[in-house]
Formats: structure tokens, C-alpha cells, sequence
């Protein structure tokens, strides 16, 4: 039988793990044997947090060394103390883009003028336009007001009776909030995003947090920040997850979780750096991309096991060569 040199060829660089041979004429080959991020041509983020305090000290050294490994992509977790202009100017000077601000609902700092998610409809629009950004994302539902450790309780044991106490009603409001704000905000050119944490996935009687947010929340207003740690973290599959999120998802969290956590809902989780842990990247990252993402932000919670620009480091050389 005489076999087609076409299909010899295509059946080698398949097997071989190799993409698209345009030299040859041959068409480009299956999705899983190309990188994921060259395939979908979209540059791997960084969310800032990462790198803890440190990432403040000297930003142009920060924003160079994070550059040097090849991110492109910036998520930032605050303004640091510095105005949207400081930021912007040292974030060109290395040649990276600033894509997304978390606002938290009340000030994470003293500085007088810090900015929030309830902060003036004009100036948050002009900080964001200020550093090239077009997304405002509230990273975390307003902690109720009783979240504060009682005698012998740990910080997260407290995080989640807090949260539980509170029932539906911190939900339903944060929707609210989010539905304004994304209204608002929306002629300004600024869309409004929320990022998970496990806290939202605790039942609330038949329904949860989670549940809540997502129908109460208008689409065309408000998107989703998926953070895939904090989904794993609450016992979820991830896969499953973004699959019923198609449309809302614009930014994932890349982060990753150690074999050994076990789910809970207290704002609490095993790190691992992204490659090392147990989430299947190859089958994560297209879910995500057919859900709607289109920024991938790398992000680690602490501890670390040692310098944190070395798990940035390797977090990026895992996924620059994963294919998916």
C-alpha cells in the first residue's frame, strides 16, 4: 500500500509534539501540540500581590525584573502609595502594560485619598486611565463587621463565622454594589469585575454566596475574576466551574494548590507554585479561554518556600512551554 508523504509528515510532528510547518505547506497541527499561550496569542500575566510588600520598594527595579522573565501583563493589587502616573511611567519604562486594579470596598491604607470601589465614579476612571487600564475588579466581598477573632478563634476560623453569620444578605448587597458601579462605571470605559475567594462557596441554605453573585449580577455589567486556587480550595472542579461560566469569565488567577489541601471556606489554602501543584493546567487554561478569559494573571499566596521572584520565575517557565 502506498501511504501519503502528506499524512507521514503530519503523523511525525504530531507525534513528535510539533505545531504548525508552514514551510512544508502543512496545515496547523492539533491544539495540544502547541504552547497554549502562543496559541491563543495572549502574553502571561503577573498579579503584583505575588510579590508581597517588597514589590513597592523600588518599582522600577520590580517592573525590569518581571520583564526580564517575560511577563507582559499587569494586574496590580494596589496603588502602592504612589499615583496612577508614577505607576504608568515605570511600567513603560520596562515595557509592560498595566491591564487591571483591584478596588477593595473600603481603604487598605491610611493614605489620604486612597482609591476604593465606591470611591467617585470620575476619579476612578481617571486613575485607570492613567495607568492603561480598563478593569476595576473588587477582590474580596466587604468583611462583615464582626470578623474579628473571639478568644481562642483563629483569624480564618473567625473569616468564615463571619461570613456565615452574615447570611445572604452580605451577598445580596455586594451585588448591588456591583451592579452600580458596573453601571456607573461603564460610560467611563472602566468594566467592574469580582474576584473569588472559597469564602463565597459556603452554603447558605439551599444557595451560597457564589450563587448569589452570580444571579444578581447583571452580565452586561459585571464580569468575573476566577481565581482558580481559591476554587479548588473550596473542594470545586475547576473545569466544571468555568464550563457553567461561559461569557463571564474575562481574567483568571493562574494559582495553584498543593496535593495535600483539604477544602474549607475559611480563607484558607496549601500554596504551591503554578506547575507543582495539583491543577491541570492543560485542561484549565482552554476552559477558561472558552469561558471568556483573556488575562491570565499568575498569583501565589504565602508562605514561600523561598524568595518569591523565584516562584514568579518558575511559574512562567511552566507555563510558557505548557501546550494545551
Amino acid at each position: 500500500m502506498q501511504l501519503n508523504r502528506r499524512a507521514i509528515l503530519e503523523n511525525a510532528f504530531l507525534l513528535a509534539g510539533v505545531g504548525a510547518m508552514s514551510s512544508l505547506g502543512l496545515p496547523a497541527m492539533a491544539a495540544t501540540a502547541r504552547r497554549f499561550f502562543e496559541r491563543i496569542r495572549r502574553p502571561i500575566g503577573l498579579q503584583l500581590y505575588t510579590l508581597g510588600e517588597e514589590a513597592a520598594r523600588d518599582l522600577d527595579a520590580t517592573f525590569a525584573t518581571v520583564a526580564r522573565i517575560g511577563y507582559r501583563d499587569i494586574e496590580l493589587p494596589s496603588l502602592y502609595g504612589r499615583t496612577p502616573q508614577v505607576l504608568r511611567a515605570a511600567a513603560d519604562r520596562a515595557g509592560l502594560a498595566i491591564s487591571s486594579l483591584h478596588l477593595p470596598v473600603t481603604p487598605n491604607t491610611v493614605a489620604s485619598g486612597a482609591l476604593t470601589m465606591t470611591s467617585p465614579v470620575a476619579q476612578i476612571a481617571e486613575s485607570l486611565g492613567a495607568l492603561g487600564a480598563k478593569r476595576a475588579v473588587l477582590p474580596i466581598a466587604p468583611f462583615p463587621a464582626n470578623s474579628r477573632p473571639l478568644p481562642g478563634e483563629t483569624r480564618q476560623g473567625a473569616i468564615a463565622r463571619a461570613f456565615a453569620e452574615a447570611g445572604d444578605g452580605l451577598w445580596k448587597r455586594t451585588a448591588a454594589l456591583l451592579n452600580e458601579r458596573g453601571s456607573a462605571l461603564k460610560s467611563a470605559g472602566v468594566q467592574v469585575g469580582y474576584h473569588n475567594h472559597n469564602v463565597e462557596f459556603a452554603p447558605i441554605g439551599q444557595t451560597s454566596g457564589w450563587d448569589i453573585l452570580v444571579g444578581e449580577t447583571d452580565p452586561a455589567l459585571v464580569h468575573f475574576e476566577i481565581d482558580t486556587g481559591w476554587v479548588v480550595a473550596a473542594g470545586l472542579d475547576p473545569i466544571a466551574f468555568l464550563g457553567k461560566l461561559k461569557g463571564r469569565v474575562a481574567q483568571l488567577h493562574v494559582k495553584d494548590v498543593a496535593a495535600i489541601d483539604a477544602p474549607d471556606f475559611a480563607l484558607s489554602m496549601k500554596p504551591a507554585q503554578v506547575g507543582t501543584g495539583k491543577l491541570d493546567w492543560a485542561r484549565i487554561l482552554p476552559a477558561a479561554h472558552a469561558a471568556g478569559a483573556r488575562h491570565f494573571y499568575v498569583e501565589q499566596e504565602p508562605p514561600f518556600p523561598g524568595p518569591r521572584i523565584d516562584a514568579v520565575r518558575g511559574s512562567y517557565a511552566f507555563l510558557s512551554q505548557l501546550r494545551a
